[in-house]
């Protein structure tokens, strides 16, 4: 446990320096001093901690807010020989005892869990009985309430406290404001801590904002020139879904990615796209955040982001390896409307999210002052309907009723079904008997499923499926035969959202509770979202000293290579010469980027402007060979 950072560094992951303040990072927590460490995505901020918990004895306790996050942590340590767990969710009693028992006997180096884990009692006495050598809270933005993904569970994390006085406690973040970051310093108590804050600067990234009405062809173009990965953020599955297909169809390897698919497809996703098997992932923000590919080199933001603080995160995703790489926002004139009714006019009030959670109650039959612990399940587009409400604000209402720990709300896309057989067994096998299409399926069950005679039994279609060689859809038919049949009993409800109360029932005075803090933040949400069409407007400033200013950051030099400075840099005549160049080579015959390049020697950035603002005008386009014509 002696050697020194460099060996460690060395050792395990091969490099021979530090980046950054990583170093200096690594001294302060060596000498047990509190840290707020702020760099940039990509910045490294994981061996700021994990390169001192190898050189002390004890284990880290890493607070982070994503299962994938802390899986790819953990995944990663363990292929480095590093001994290293995760409290993922689903885990039963006896799993976390035993998983909590090694960590205090096994000689683990980190433990790894999210920070509604942290609160439970079972976790905090065991944490006690550890040798903890550091608390790292990761994502740390997410404990203030005027950061961008704020967890109310992450104000529990001062607990560590009050657990072991004596270890440093490690903040970490890649976007936080100066207000944010005097939040975090605050709410975890941290005592005269070292703060460090890197330039968020990424002089490899190019940022750009393209006004443009053919958004899918400027999409298209893009995507064909990349020749390694590329990310697609929308703020819709239904867009997702739809840009991919879209790609697909032109010849280009995408695939999608949002919250509405399951954990099997998930994974697989992600993988064929870290496997470079497909090249772009068209993708909702739950997308990214955990996930280091180097080789990302577009980003393109296809809606308007709600904050600075997001868009600068997701685009941060590109040129980790520190190639030249683009981050692109396009939009049009009715995107900038559109943002304020999507962000603006869609913030639910106090008056809005009290009626929202009396419907709540009244939909799952909870009275007042009762409290329940059942996990229910949420039709969102009936219960929308049902009560006459408008989606947007109503699901704004149960974000908050969630942050605000009222309820605790989980995306689970799903059929719920339930079966009790509720005849006798002899009629069953008279029924089997002359019901022989069914028999196998029946008997199926009867040995997949113990109790259904006597209770309600949660059915797994897609076991079923496994076992019999049907498709889930025959399997539901199947089912509703034997109901009509007055064989079983069966019910089947559609789900795209799960909930879980967490207090009891008190209408009005749950609510006033956090009344005051829902106005506070919805005029926060009113000031980014201003402030993010400011970025998209301006465009006579350098991209990275706007974005830069927002958090605080004073950057001279420009950049050199986001579009305002190379608009500046070229001049309008350059891209004017390249224009006619461009007409006169295409009426000879048509020719691709990389053609025109050679033929008009002149630099990659005025050539695409070039070719941009002659796709807009109607007077090019790209035909079936990815080539430019004339029209």
């Amino acid at each position: 446990m002696n050697k020194t950072p460099k060996e460690i560094l060395s050792k395990y992951w091969g490099f021979d320096s530090f980046r950054g303040s990583q170093e200096e990072i690594i001294n302060a927590i060596s000498n047990g001093q509190d840290v707020l460490g702020l760099l940039p995505t990509g910045g490294g901020k994981s061996l700021c901690f994990q390169v001192p918990a190898l050189m002390k004895e004890g284990i880290c306790i890493v607070i982070s807010p994503l299962i994938a996050l802390i899986e790819n942590q953990v995944n990663n340590l363990q292929k480095l020989g590093i001994k290293a767990l995760g409290l993922k969710g689903g885990l039963k009693f006896a799993e976390i005892d035993k998983l909590l028992d090694n960590c205090i006997y096994g000689n683990y180096k980190f433990l790894y869990l999210s920070p509604e884990r942290l609160q439970q009692e079972l976790v905090q006495e065991r944490i006690k009985a550890m040798n903890v050598s550091m608390f790292v809270i990761d994502e740390a933005h997410c404990i203030s309430q005027w950061g961008h993904d704020f967890r109310p569970a992450y104000l529990g994390c001062s607990i560590l406290r009050e657990l072991h006085p004596a270890p440093p406690v490690i903040a970490l973040t890649a976007t936080a404001t100066k207000r944010v970051s005097d939040d975090i310093i605050k709410s975890l108590h941290l005592t005269y801590p070292f703060v460090v804050k890197d330039t968020f600067f990424r002089k490899n990234i190019g940022f750009e904002v393209i006004t443009t009405e053919d958004k899918n062809g400027r999409l298209k173009q893009y995507c064909q020139q990349i020749t390694h990965s590329a990310i697609i953020y929308v703020r819709s599955r239904r867009k997702a879904e739809e840009l991919s297909r879209y790609l697909v169809q032109n010849n280009l390897k995408a695939t999608f990615y949002h919250g509405g698919i399951d954990q099997k497809k998930k994974t697989e996703r992600l993988n064929i796209w870290l496997e470079d098997k497909v090249q772009i992932m068209v993708a909702t923000n739950a997308f990214g955040m955990g996930i280091d590919k180097p080789d990302v080199e577009l980003i393109v933001h296809y809606q308007i982001p709600d904050s600075l603080e997001n868009y600068f995160q997701e685009a941060g995703r590109a040129g980790r390896n520190g190639d030249f790489s683009k981050a692109i926002l396009l939009t049009n004139t009715t995107d900038k409307i559109l943002v304020k009714k999507q962000f603006i006019e869609i913030l639910p009030d106090v008056a809005y999210v009290k009626m929202i959670y009396k419907k709540l109650n009244t939909y799952f039959q909870i009275g007042y002052g009762e409290f329940t612990e059942t996990k229910f399940h949420l039709n969102f587009n009936e219960f929308c309907s049902i009560y006459k409400l408008n989606t947007f604000l109503t699901y704004n209402a149960l974000q908050l009723l969630d942050r605000n720990s009222v309820i605790s709300l989980s995306e689970n896309f799903s059929k719920k079904i339930t079966i009790k057989f509720v005849t006798e067994k002899d009629t069953l096998y008279r029924y089997i008997d002359n019901n022989l299409k069914l028999a196998e399926f029946i008997k199926v069950v009867l040995r997949t499923y113990g109790g259904l005679f006597e209770f309600d039994t949660q059915i797994n279609t897609y076991l079923l499926s496994k076992k019999t060689s049907l498709s889930e859809a025959l399997i539901h038919k199947n089912f509703e035969q034997l109901a009509k049949d007055e064989i079983i009993e069966y019910q089947s409800v559609s789900s795209d959202l799960e909930m879980v109360f967490l207090v009891p029932r008190d209408d009005d005075r749950t609510i006033n509770m956090f009344a005051k803090n829902i106005e506070e933040q919805n005029q926060l949400k009113i000031e980014k979202v201003t402030k993010m069409l400011n970025f998209i407007e301006n465009d006579t400033v350098c991209r990275s000293i706007q974005l830069l200013a927002y958090f605080g950051e004073v950057q001279e030099n420009e950049c050199g290579i986001c579009d305002v400075c190379i608009s500046q840099k070229t001049g309008n005549t350059h891209i004017v010469h390249a224009k006619i160049k461009i007409i006169q080579l295409l009426k000879e015959k048509s020719a691709n980027s990389k053609e025109l390049q050679v033929q008009l020697k002149v630099t990659q950035e005025v050539l695409i402007m070039a070719i941009q603002e002659l796709l807009e005008d109607n007077i090019i386009s790209l035909n079936t060979t990815n080539e430019y014509q004339l029209l």
